[in-house]
């Protein structure tokens, strides 16, 4: 029956030629895109499709289920993946509205190598299902099953392919000059559920590559699925984002681990904060406030301030020091709060270390009158001490905090971190509000 993969999942091709169908209780058109390293097609020749089934190394076969034949060795260098896209024939359907789709890649020889339940579909009508990938001169397969909001058009543009803007009626079948299938009327927006949330779009979003955009998109719904499994979906909070630049960070630091937390952040500060930013802090012995961090521009944030030595931006990194001490950018976080207003989560990532215990202890006291809430998360499987006691800390008026330790974020998915980053936090807002600290 081959490896069945989930959302997400990857596998190897140790074959030289595979064969990818798709089975679905609704009718569906197949097609490619075969892309470079940035994620576009070098010409509109490698795009395959219906008016165009063949491209070097990908072949599309008619039939049922329809079908692409790939021969990697026969792929042009140049390309970096090839995607496989599904879209369906009634322009008013959706695929929520059908059993999910299968996709299956098999050897050539038949052998069925995997096979992928493409489920949680609601408004899609049109998706990238599966993408073959190099890695180095190696193929891998990825589930992806990630539907595209704009439709059919908007996602080939968006992979440099040529295509007419001009729609056609919903009743007609028409096909746009340039030989490409006209794009499906707008569908109403959807109503929130726990498997198709309504995930808040922010500004910035448009100018994200495609890449960044699918990916920012599949973290936003795994944040509005907790949000709304914590009957919390549309509460709005302000978000702040602290992070340990003392000298025992460097190894998170030097593997980029602390850029990969900034990119993962992100999305929590779009389902939550009014205007979808970060703000954000780094800290030691003293602290700094840094520029908000935006959706379009997370990459170049973190590329320009996560440094632990150095002057960056005007900053002096070795002032701010090399060990740490949480009592002042505590202190400063506390006197932005007011009673009776916003919400704030603090999203705390640290290594541990925290030496002055009954002075935190007594200020997390006090704060628990104020309308914050303390995520602190554990980060390189340090020595957390006092941080793994927070949640039995003693007369507060509300417990205020939590913490966990990833040791290492790459190998927590998604799913898991936000369930774990924003369990408490809902818990704590209508523990708030019942205390009265938020208005």
């Amino acid at each position: 029956m081959g490896t069945s993969l989930v959302k997400g999942q990857n596998g190897p091709l140790a074959v030289s030629n595979v064969v990818v169908s798709v089975r679905s209780a609704a009718a569906v058109d197949v097609s490619a895109l075969l892309v470079n390293d940035a994620g576009r097609v070098r010409t509109d020749a490698d795009f395959v499709f219906f008016n165009q089934p063949c491209a070097p190394g990908v072949e599309l076969r008619s039939g049922t289920p329809a079908a692409l034949v790939v021969s990697m060795a026969e792929v042009a260098a140049e390309i970096d993946r090839i995607r496989v896209v599904i879209t369906l024939d009634d322009v008013t359907a959706t695929f929520g509205q059908f059993a999910p789709p299968v996709a299956t890649i098999a050897a050539g020889s038949g052998n069925i190598l995997y096979e992928y339940v493409i489920d949680g579909l609601g408004t899609e009508s049109v998706l990238i299902a599966v993408e073959l990938y190099r890695r180095n001169s190696d193929w891998k397969i990825r589930a992806v099953g990630q539907g595209y909001a704009g439709g059919f058009a908007a996602l080939v543009t968006d992979h440099g392919v040529s295509v007419d803007d001009e729609p056609a009626p919903v009743a007609s079948t028409a096909v746009a000059p340039s030989g490409f299938p006209a794009p499906p009327a707008p569908l109403a927006p959807p109503t929130p559920t726990a498997t198709t949330p309504e995930v808040r779009t922010v500004p910035g979003e448009a100018a994200l590559s495609f890449d960044k955009r699918a990916t920012l998109d599949l973290r936003k719904r795994e944040v509005a699925k907790v949000l709304i499994t914590k009957n919390a979906f549309g509460i709005r909070a302000r978000v702040v984002l602290v992070i340990d630049k003392t000298l025992s960070m460097s190894r998170q630091y030097s593997r980029q681990v602390v850029h990969r937390v900034v990119q993962r952040m992100i999305p929590v500060a779009t389902q939550l904060d009014e205007d979808g930013t970060l703000e954000a802090y780094l800290y030691a012995l003293s602290f700094v406030k840094l520029p908000d961090i935006t959706v379009e521009h997370g990459d170049a944030w973190a590329q320009t301030f996560l440094h632990l030595t150095g002057i960056h931006q005007g900053i002096d990194y070795a002032r701010i020091g090399g060990r740490n001490d949480e009592l002042p950018i505590m202190g400063d976080i506390i006197a932005s709060l007011r009673p009776g207003g916003t919400p704030t989560l603090v999203l705390f990532f640290t290594d541990g270390g925290f030496a002055k215990k009954r002075e935190i202890t007594a200020l997390m006291r006090d704060a628990s009158r104020l309308p914050a809430f303390w995520q602190f998360v554990g980060l390189g499987r340090a020595n957390y001490g006092l941080l793994r006691t927070l949640d039995e800390m003693s007369d507060r008026v509300v417990d205020n905090a939590g913490f966990f330790a990833l040791d290492d974020i790459d190998q927590v998915d998604d799913a898991q971190l936000y369930a774990r980053l924003l369990g408490e936090f809902p818990d704590w807002l209508r523990a708030a509000t019942r205390a009265g600290i938020i208005g």
